[in-house]
Parts: structure tokens; sequence; C-alpha cells
């Protein structure tokens, strides 16, 4: 329980210097695609938050707990899948182009590098100790590192080929990995705790 909420702590940590960099750079350069992904910051900080509330909780409230932490992950993955796919498509339709972002890019660069460890760390203690909460969790931080890879190509093609599209399809790409694991993470909390194949 302890090494769990360590790796909230530093996923909230991470998540609001990402969610701040990523905002600012996607506002300046208008960019869809980087604001979706400083909201996704935004949403792990949530899910960050909601691992250390159930790892806080009585042992005998497991179960409760549990089921509450995965319901309140799956609805956020649902709301931004909903934002960037309403952002994305009006970018597309009005062919509004982004501004390259040097701080996106490098921010960008150093998610993809930092991501996958912190996910792969929270999967094997979630596994450790059956909790299906951070295991969810874990899913939504390696969940970014495809969001990483998904905006580096989509910037990229933007700076340096000038595809104005690049940048809003990319970002359009990214909603539908979000509401799969929205989808699945509501229908893990549904699930009964005793099935080991949910």
């Amino acid at each position: 329980r302890l090494r769990a909420v360590r790796l909230a702590y530093v996923t909230v940590g991470w998540n609001c210097l990402e969610a701040v960099v990523a905002l600012g750079a996607g506002w300046l350069a208008a960019s869809i695609a980087l604001e979706g992904f400083g909201l996704d910051s935004v949403i792990e900080t949530i899910s960050g938050l909601t691992i250390l509330w159930r790892f806080r909780r009585p042992q005998a409230e497991d179960e409760l707990a549990e089921r509450r932490a995965v319901q309140v992950i799956g609805l956020t993955f649902l709301a931004l899948a909903a934002y960037v796919a309403y952002e994305a498509g009006t970018d597309l339709w009005y062919h509004r182009a982004p501004s390259f972002s040097l701080p996106g890019f490098v921010l960008a660069i150093l998610s993809l590098l930092v991501m996958p460890s912190l996910g792969l760390a929270k999967r094997r203690t979630a596994r450790q100790l059956g909790s299906r909460a951070l295991e969810t969790d874990s899913l939504e931080t390696c969940l970014c590192a495809y969001l990483s890879g998904t905006l580096l190509l989509g910037l990229a093609l933007n700076g340096l080929l000038g595809w104005w599209w690049a940048d809003p399809a990319a970002a359009l790409l990214m909603t539908l990995f979000i509401a799969r694991e929205g989808v699945e993470a509501l229908s893990e909390s549904r699930s009964k705790p005793s099935d080991p194949d949910q």
C-alpha cells in the first residue's frame, strides 16, 4: 500500500507540472492536441488523487473504495474524450492551423521517456496488491505515453511539413483510445470483485 501511495504522489507531481506546461504551450500555439495532452495530465492528476484516497481508506472499506475509484477514473476518461473530440472536430471544420510549439515538443519527449516506466511500476504494484483501481490508473499512465507519441507526430508533421490538419487529426486519434479506456474502466467498476477474469 505504501508503494502505491508513493507512485500516486509521483503521478500527481509530474502531471501537475505537465499540465501547466502543456496547457500554457497549447494555448499559445493554438494546438488542440497539446491542450488535449494537458487536459489528460489534469485527468491523470485526478486519477492519482483518487488512488491516494483509495489507499488511505480503512482496509475494511477496500471493496467499495476500489469500485468507486475505478468508476471515477472511467468517467474522467470519457469527459476528456468528449472535450478533445469536440475541439479537434471544430479545428478541422474551420481549418484552424496551430503554430509549432517547442516547449510542447520537448514536454512530449520527456513524457514519452517517463510515463512507460511509471505505468509499468504501477501495474506491477497493482497486481501485487490485487487492486483494480491502481491497475486502471496504470493503464491511464501508459495511455499518456501513447498520447505523447501521437502528440509528437502531430506537432512534427505540422511544424516540419506544414500539415495543419495533422494536429487535430492526432487529437481525434487520441479520443478513440481515451474513450475505450473509459468504457472499460466503467465496466470494471460494475464487475464482481471475485471474478478474476474481469
